[in-house]
């Protein structure tokens, strides 16, 4: 299903209309309407709750409009509830919204027909809206479709998502904007010098070996942006192997991955003016004769050896040699995505992704663009002290951190080792997960500060 099917340009049919009212706004409104809709209100104990909505019938008991409750600030959610629990029908909204909240609107709406039926045929038919004439449809496409696709990477199980099939998808994604990928794979990540990539994946069976996929897209001289996502395909630990139910949802710690694929495909289909870059280093963690082994020593590309603490610390392992690579061209900024740790959960929750950058520009324009796109990050420091905590006993470094707390601090701390000091760089350390249903958030994979991020990158290029 295409991310806008249920949105179109203009209808042959005679449109619902609805009619967004704030709760602080309702009164007022509901003075200026006659008894017999003030009647049916007061009998519907409406009040214009944020996200709900209410029926007006006309004299002959068809839909004459909709009173939908709109709050000021979660206007993109309050419309994600209306395509699958209005009638079935086309719709329109009444009056001219700001462009912001148009966008806001018409994104909400896309998010809330979501569904992920590859594996299981979806009944589900949403309501129809008509776009208003002042929403920008390019932007619209651009986020609807990067969105979609972050939210199935990461949704297709890890049977059928292992380093092939995620290689594949971002092939497939280059030729369908004009760029270009290379896939370095196997043992010849050794020759190429990525031996952190391949130290991590070695364990795996054929057909699921690490590989490093490279895409770039724009023009040559355009400012370079390069992306960087975690695509640990499936993460069962390695040799310090996780419980059963910590691996359970291990085929979403590609979610890095299927973020910066997301956001490469936002900023193409918008055609923003840069020169983008995408780095994923993909492998699977898998327990086997050949897997790293806890106290190994690694070597990594940017000649630092990393000292195996535990080996499931493998995603900022593989991230190291991604992160040193992004560097060596010198881009205007960097961005990485991971599934990095658990410790960003205990801190901030499922839905708050914690934010670390190395430029206070950078960031303030990062969380300023969550804002605006209510899709929040929260700033957590790279507190220097605490760097003394991954230094290695027989390596430079350590995948470990010496102290059981402020895990996602230093393991930001260990991939900013690997990031040239004089480039901007930020890191999001999310969940990419919804752990419940919401609207427009169904339980599953998720995005999560990729708005904010395309927000960021077309305000400033």
């Amino acid at each position: 299903m295409a991310a806008t099917e249920y949105l179109i340009k203009k209808s042959d049919l005679d449109p619902i209309p609805l009619v967004p009212i704030a709760p602080e706004e309702f009164d007022k409104w509901l003075k200026k309407q006659n008894k017999d809709i003030q009647n049916w209100v007061g009998a519907n104990a409406f009040s214009a709750r944020a996200g709900s909505f209410l029926l007006l019938p006309s004299k002959k008991g068809e839909i004459d409009q909709v009173l939908v409750g709109i709050s000021k600030d979660r206007t993109m959610w309050d419309y994600a509830a209306l395509p699958a629990t209005l009638p079935e029908g086309t719709y329109k909204i009444k009056g001219r919204l700001k462009d912001e909240e148009a966008d806001a609107a018409c994104l909400g709406w896309s998010l809330g027909t979501y569904s992920f039926d590859w594996y299981k045929e979806s009944t589900k038919e949403f309501a129809t809206l008509v776009l208003p004439k002042n929403v920008d449809e390019t932007r619209l496409d651009a986020l609807a479709g990067g969105i979609e696709l972050t939210r199935d990477l990461i949704n297709i199980p890890a049977a059928d998502m292992g380093p092939v099939e995620l290689a594949q998808a971002a092939r497939d994604l280059a030729a369908e904007f004009g760029g270009q990928c290379c896939v370095i794979e196997d043992q010849d990540l050794l020759e190429h010098n990525f031996p952190a990539v391949y130290a991590v994946g070695k364990g795996a069976a054929e057909g699921r070996r690490p590989c490093l996929i490279d895409m770039v897209w724009g023009e040559e001289k355009a400012p370079k942006v390069t992306l960087v996502g975690k695509g640990v395909c499936f993460d069962t630990g390695g040799l310090d192997i996780k419980p059963a139910a910590f691996m359970k949802l291990m085929k979403k710690d590609m979610g890095g991955a299927a973020h910066v694929l997301g956001l490469a495909k936002a900023i193409m289909a918008a055609n923003l003016p840069i020169n983008l870059r995408v780095i994923i280093p993909a492998v699977e963690n898998a327990v086997s004769d050949k897997a790293m082994r806890p106290l190994d020593v690694v070597e990594s590309r940017k000649g630092k050896t990393i000292e195996i603490g535990h080996t499931d610390a493998e995603g900022r392992v593989v991230l190291a040699d991604g992160l040193a690579l992004a560097c060596e061209d010198k881009p205007e900024l960097i961005l990485d995505f991971a599934t990095l740790t658990g410790a960003a959960r205990v801190a901030l929750g499922t839905e708050l992704p914690a934010l670390f950058s190395n430029n206070d520009k950078l960031a303030n324009d990062l969380l300023a663009g969550g804002t605006a796109e209510d899709d929040h990050m929260w700033r957590l420091p790279l507190w220097k002290p605490y760097r003394k905590l991954i230094d290695g006993k027989t390596g430079d470094l350590s995948n470990e951190s010496a102290a059981p707390y402020g895990g996602a601090i230093t393991a930001a701390l260990f991939l900013e080792e690997f990031v040239d000091r004089d480039i901007p760089w930020a890191h999001m350390d999310v969940m990419g997960w919804n752990t419940s249903s919401q609207a427009g958030k169904p339980e599953g994979g998720e995005a999560m500060g990729l708005r904010a991020a395309f927000h960021m990158i077309k305000n400033r290029f």
